[in-house]
């Protein structure tokens, strides 16, 4: 049984399960979702970040989720909000919130939807002072949502992380404090 945390018009955001790796791997792990996230991971690279997901569930009471549409049962996303863990960040341990959408359900909203309500969730359930999510310049989906949800760009945030191709070189980073996500939502 999955564990719902939050619920949008049409997913269900839940946390990560045991049962949930092969799900992910096949629907959320293809070439073109994975483009400028550092590419398809192996199974062994997934069931790391979905243990590594479940440790933050127990240390800090929030994570990433799976996105499931409820008309469907269909995985949709992966979201939530975590800590920045890159090394390479000078920002580590702030509130970092990010997504990715099934390529099948591109262009639909699901991303948006998602984010409204894990930013909700961010700055009333958990009291994250602010929030940063991370891209790279050639990811224009991902940063245009970032200035849709009324975030800025923080070029003070950026930073080079090696475990990209250069070409996704720098990260690059949004920010949104509550008293924006209240003047934007």
């Amino acid at each position: 049984m999955r564990e719902i945390i939050l619920q949008t018009r049409r997913l269900d955001l839940c946390k990560i399960g045991e049962g949930d790796l092969d799900a992910h791997f096949e629907g959320l792990n293809t070439p073109a979702t994975m483009e400028r996230l550092g590419g398809v991971k192996t199974r062994e690279e997934l069931a790391e970040k979905h243990e590594k997901t479940r440790q933050a569930w127990e240390a800090d009471g929030f994570g990433f989720m799976l996105g499931w549409e409820r008309s469907t049962g269909e995985l949709v996303a992966n979201c939530g909000v975590k800590r920045v863990d890159n090394p390479n960040a000078s920002n580590q341990g702030d509130h970092e919130i990010g997504w990715l959408v099934r390529e099948t359900k591109w262009r639909q909203g699901f991303a948006e939807e998602a984010m409204r309500s894990v930013i909700d969730w961010a700055i009333d359930e958990i009291g994250a002072p602010y929030l940063v999510a991370l891209t790279s310049e050639r990811n224009v989906g991902s940063w245009k949502l970032m200035e849709k949800l009324g975030m800025e760009r923080r070029p003070d945030l950026d930073f080079t992380d090696p475990a990209f191709d250069p070409e996704d070189n720098p990260t690059i980073q949004y920010s949104l404090t509550p008293s924006q996500w209240e003047q934007h939502k």
